[in-house]
This record gives structure tokens, C-alpha cells and sequence, in this order.
């Protein structure tokens, strides 16, 4: 991801996240610590026929990494996108030497869960009304050893979204 896709990306993610949207700022943030010899982000896009149909970030603090943010158009559902996007942000946290990585996700999101899930991330715990304004909790999961996820054969996921 670059300067040039925030303006697609904020249209995806409003409609996607209506209620609890990232702003222009929070992307710029984010870009800001993605690039050099001291970068801790890894946010990238997918882009079909010059139309941004996904993005996806991720943090990283010491040996942990925290994916910020999945996005995939509605229209892209069920392609595998998410999976491919969720691998690559695994590979990156990889490179980081990242020991584990962790996620929020919405406790009513059960399709982003299973995604997850096939990857070997497993359920730890909840942040109470961690999405606002909606005051929707949060399912957080926890994947140790990435790198193992990252190997071409994401536990059963290759082409599958």
C-alpha cells in the first residue's frame, strides 16, 4: 500500500466497516512506520483489472505481530483473497521474526473467524465493547509460530476463501 491507494481504500473500508471506519490519518499513521531500515508495518493491496478489491496491515513489536486490518470487496467473497491476503501478512511477520501474532475480530464476524481458524490461529480471550460506536466485543486470537502457515499449504486453505 502506498500514499496514492488511501483514497480507494477509505472508500472500501467505509462501506465495509460503516460504524467503526479507519480514517484518512490513522492510514497515513500507518504508512508512515511501513517503509526504511526501521519499519514495523507491512500493509499491502490487491488490485484487479486497476481496482483495489482488498488490503490488508499488519504491526510489529518485538517478536509479536498484530494484523491491523483484512479487507475484501463483497464482490470478492469466497475467492480466496482473504486467505492470499492473510498468507502474505503470515510471510511478512515471518520476515519481521515474529514468534506469534495476534488479531482482533468482531465477535459476530464468523466467516472472518473461520478464516483464521483454518490458519491455526486460536481464540484467547474478548475485549468487551472493543468496536465503537457499535460497542461490539471482540473475539481476540493468538497464531504462534507463523511461519508455519506461511509454507504453501495454510492447513488446507490454498484457493479457498
Amino acid at each position: 500500500m502506498r500514499w496514492w491507494d488511501i483514497d480507494p481504500v477509505l472508500r472500501m473500508e467505509r462501506e465495509l466497516f460503516p460504524e467503526d471506519a479507519w480514517s484518512r490519518g490513522m492510514f497515513w499513521s500507518e504508512l508512515a512506520h511501513a517503509r526504511g531500515p526501521g519499519a514495523t508495518r507491512r500493509y499491502l493491496v490487491a488490485e484487479e483489472d486497476g481496482h483495489l478489491v482488498g488490503y490488508a496491515g499488519l504491526v510489529t513489536s518485538g517478536e509479536q505481530a498484530d494484523v491491523q486490518t483484512i479487507a475484501v470487496a463483497r464482490d470478492h467473497w469466497g475467492t480466496g483473497l482473504g486467505a492470499r491476503l492473510l498468507t502474505e501478512l503470515l510471510r511478512a511477520a515471518t520476515d519481521f521474526e515474529c514468534t506469534e501474532v495476534l488479531l482482533e475480530c468482531r465477535v459476530d464476524n464468523t466467516r472472518a473467524q473461520r478464516l483464521y481458524e483454518r490458519f491455526g490461529f486460536e481464540p484467547i480471550g474478548f475485549r468487551r465493547g472493543y468496536y465503537q460506536p457499535g460497542n461490539v466485543d471482540a473475539l481476540v486470537m493468538r497464531l504462534t509460530d507463523p511461519s508455519t502457515s506461511v509454507t504453501g499449504t495454510e492447513r488446507g486453505t490454498e484457493n479457498h476463501g
